[in-house]
């Protein structure tokens, strides 16, 4: 049964909560008639507080400021009088979970109160993952209870010490780069720097500069000498973004130093050692990429040593809560917002969407949930208003058919509708912005160089009637 502390002074205020939170809530009911009791009994078994903001020792706020300073994570419901709403909305800012004003309604208390409890069980599961997780802050961060993600979870521990070169495959925004960092922070090169590189933000010569370095004099305008990123990484990790956008020329050059394990700057007479441990990921179906011709098969062998295929957020929803409850926190605290939590319909909206976009969407549409909500909950029309009525715009497109010759494998098949389907989605978003590539490439949550590749690949013109 759970435990719940009143702290209040007035004695027939006291009596009347203990019957309703006893006889109608079922809970397990303590009381106190002061501040210094109310600190001495909310022990670790007090499941939740209530909390009334006058006092006669001391004030409401200052009991609750020593309850959170105690236990962070305990829920606080601050009683008020219609005149202190003020205070009690200062006291959200303090950590309390909510306010509520005197008299209070019987089933508004317990709505509540039950909400605040779930949210404790919810902070409790997501501090448990954290603690379980592993050495670094990465791993912690990749929330979930679901299996397909606990098997992503153990794949990163298993394979992170190990010399294999991972491939990452997943939908954009499924937290590529986050399993990435989370690989590189269980493994023995920790302590050595992790770099990024997005293959498909710069121009091929621009990237083969940025990667392997050049000397002075190189080319026109190489005024001075600069280190490659494949040895800043020296020791650590490299983990190449978007790894099919990288063109042929480099590609190849690529594969010599995975094979070679050496690296020459532009214009360089000799190659450079290196020891550097190589991440690669991509959105593409790669294997199906190096089949067709359009990336090499020995550098995708090389590539995919051990494979993580991370999971859409569609494939794995009963992780929105967390995940939900987790960026809400993070928003809350960097924004300076008193919001603690989301309604429950709003959680229902959350999880009935269709989340294109992934675990990036659902982070952008609680970040902006937080910063427009105009007091400590997020609710069910502010998600509605930040995810729209419609469906994403593959969804809305109707079922993709594709015409497919006889003779292919599933797997091909497979392939087959995916490129059809996004290039349906491509031409729907192509229309709706006018053919606005930097738009369509914000709305599809991709990089401008992504699109503008499988526009040319799929032959969509620009513009269609």
């Amino acid at each position: 049964m759970k435990k719940v502390l009143v702290i209040d002074d007035d004695p027939l205020e006291r009596k009347l909560l203990t019957a309703v939170l006893g006889k109608v809530g079922g809970y397990e009911v303590i009381t106190a008639e002061n501040g210094r009791l109310g600190l001495e009994r909310a022990v670790d078994s007090v499941g939740a507080v209530i909390l009334d903001l006058q006092l006669p020792d001391m004030s409401g706020m200052e009991v609750l400021q020593k309850l959170k300073r105690a236990r962070p994570q305990l829920p606080v419901l601050m009683l008020t009088g219609v005149t202190d709403v003020r205070k009690a909305v200062e006291a959200t800012q303090l950590g309390a979970y909510n306010y509520l004003t005197k008299p209070v309604e019987n089933d508004q208390l317990l709505v509540t109160l039950q909400r605040a409890f779930e949210k404790h069980d919810l902070l409790a599961e997501m501090e448990e993952l954290r603690k379980s997780a592993g050495k670094g802050p990465a791993l912690g961060r990749i929330l979930g209870r679901s299996r397909a993600i606990q098997e992503i979870l153990t794949q990163i521990r298993t394979v992170s010490n190990s010399a294999l070169t991972v491939l990452i495959q997943g939908e954009t925004g499924t937290g590529k780069e986050l399993a990435a960092r989370a690989l590189h922070e269980e493994s023995g090169r920790r302590e050595k720097p992790f770099v990024a590189v997005d293959c498909g933000a710069l121009a091929e010569n621009l990237l083969e500069s940025e990667m392997f370095g050049h000397e002075k004099g190189a080319f026109t305008g190489a005024d001075r000498k600069k280190v490659g990123l494949l040895v800043v990484a020296q020791g650590g990790t490299l983990f190449l973004d978007e790894v099919g956008n990288l063109p042929m020329g480099l590609q190849s050059k690529l594969l010599r130093v995975l094979q070679e394990r050496q690296v020459k700057p532009v214009g360089a007479e000799k190659a450079i050692p290196i020891d550097v441990r190589f991440i690669a990921a991509t959105n593409a179906p790669l294997e199906a990429e190096a089949k067709a011709g359009k990336f090499r098969q020995d550098l995708y062998y090389r590539l995919a040593e051990f494979t993580l295929q991370l999971p859409a957020l569609k494939d794995r929803k009963e992780d929105i809560p967390l995940l939900a409850q987790g960026f809400l926190e993070e928003a809350a605290l960097e924004l300076g917002r008193s919001v603690s939590t989301l309604e429950p319909e709003a959680e229902k909206r959350l999880s009935a969407h269709a989340w294109p976009g992934n675990v990036r969407e659902l982070r952008n549409v609680i970040r902006q949930a937080v910063l427009l909500t105009p007091d400590t909950v997020v609710h069910e029309a502010q998600v509605k208003a930040l995810t729209g009525n419609s469906k994403s715009s593959l969804a809305s497109s109707g079922p993709v058919e594709v015409p497919l010759p006889p003779g292919l494998s599933l797997k091909e098949i497979g392939v087959r509708a995916v490129e059809e389907a996004e290039k349906q989605a491509i031409r729907n978003v192509l229309k709706s912005t006018g053919g606005n590539k930097a738009r369509a490439a914000k709305i599809l949550k991709t990089d401008y160089k992504t699109l503008h590749v499988k526009v040319k690949k799929y032959g969509i013109p620009a513009k269609e009637d």
